[in-house]
């Protein structure tokens, strides 16, 4: 099942994209959020569709799309989980997952144009698997107890501010990670039914030319990994979102130019769909 949110910024209707057509939610919920995600969302959403009570969207293919979720508590990142990619970056691949945070207010939607931030050189984009929880983990006891606390999949953009995340950084990343609009998700949260998270390609390009192309096979750790370490140390809320790192191929490795005012990216991933966005220059309010 595919949920996805569609309208103006933070005006957004929750609608399932069902047999090609968008179906509104707003009966079931009033946002995807991480009640509605805790609460069967797939079982109230069949029944509904079955019934046939859920509204007809004729107009959703002209309304922008909103990230597929609503603001979560949380976005939490694994850095370096492809060896490539630490390879390109200089690094040894981590015997434990890295973690960082981006703050909530980076997640937009996967078309929205986003500002360079103001003195930027090295704006950077990395495709990443981006897993949605619906059940809160708190130390879970096995890697195999992470499945059962997954709403679904994402595409995400986990856009980085190089010279802010390594040079200005104090030896955390975060500030190179938390501009507004550097995280670009959706267009659609897939449930788990329908994603195989261990063999998906992911794929990324900027004005057209390839970037990255790689497979989630590659991953160090697996996204049940990752759920599991990740609740030894803090507890996920139903809505939260987890990012799981990016394979080779981004400008930090020095083979390609960052990211500049007129640029484009596109980045897709198999069976969770496609996302392009515009980056403009940072000019000051008037």
């Amino acid at each position: 099942m595919k949920f996805a949110r569609l309208g103006e910024v933070g005006r957004e209707v929750p609608v399932v994209f069902h047999d090609g057509q968008y179906f509104d939610l707003s009966s079931l919920t009033s946002d995807v959020h991480g009640d509605f995600l805790a609460d069967d969302p797939v079982g109230r959403t069949s029944a509904a569709l079955r019934a046939g009570t859920l509204p007809l969207m004729v107009e959703a293919e002209s309304l922008r799309i909103g990230a597929p979720i609503a603001r979560p508590s949380a976005v939490v990142c694994i850095g370096l989980n492809y060896a490539a990619h630490a390879a390109e970056s200089g690094t040894a691949p981590p015997d434990a997952p890295v973690m960082f945070l981006k703050t909530p207010n980076t997640v937009v939607g996967p078309n929205d144009t986003i500002t360079i931030p103001r003195g930027s050189t090295a704006t950077d984009w990395e495709v990443e698997l981006g897993v949605v929880i619906g059940r809160r983990a708190a130390y879970l006891e096995s890697p195999d107890d992470s499945n059962a606390h997954i709403a679904g999949y994402v595409v995400a953009n986990d856009l980085s501010e190089r010279t802010f995340q390594l040079e200005v950084s104090g030896g955390q990343w975060s500030k190179g990670k938390c501009a507004p609009g550097f995280n670009p998700t959706g267009p659609w949260l897939v449930t788990p039914d329908e994603v195989d998270s261990t063999a998906l390609r992911l794929r990324s390009f900027v004005n057209g030319a390839p970037r990255q192309d790689s497979s989630t096979a590659d991953m160090i750790f697996s996204v049940d990994q990752i759920i599991w370490h990740l609740s030894q140390y803090l507890t996920l809320e139903p809505g939260d979102l987890v990012l799981t790192g990016t394979p080779e191929g981004v400008a930090l490795s020095g083979r390609f130019s960052y990211l500049a005012p007129g640029d484009v990216v596109d980045i897709d991933i198999e069976g969770l769909g496609h996302q392009r966005q515009h980056f403009i220059a940072w000019e000051a309010a008037r």
